[in-house]
């Protein structure tokens, strides 16, 4: 089998110093930028900085995940992600495609 544009996105080096999507747990609903230039270049970098989000964002709130049009759709690549990490702690729902491409999907921690 052949080397995918996909599967090489993934061999981006994650080490690289890049800033983290947040540094507290927010007891609000809250909004993460996972559209920046070096999340285009990083499906891998998207789906942990959406980890971390929804890893600080306390019960009872919701995060906005505005992920990079140049992925694609989040159900590609990131919903399943978000399942296998947190199951049932967590739902969530497509919200709309931004008029940049990037597309904004809302998690609700329970």
């Amino acid at each position: 089998m052949g080397t995918t544009s996909d599967d090489r996105e993934h061999d981006v080096d994650l080490d690289r110093d890049v800033e983290p999507i947040t540094d507290r747990v927010h007891d609000n609903s809250w909004s993460a930028n996972l559209e920046k230039p070096h999340h285009a270049e990083s499906r891998d970098l998207v789906v942990e900085q959406a980890e971390t989000a929804v890893e600080h964002t306390a019960g009872g709130n919701h995060v906005n995940l505005v992920t990079h049009g140049d992925h694609g759709h989040p159900e590609a690549y990131l919903y399943d992600a978000l399942d296998a990490a947190f199951g049932d702690d967590i739902s969530w729902e497509y919200v709309e495609q931004c008029g940049c491409g990037g597309h904004v999907t809302r998690v609700h921690v329970e």
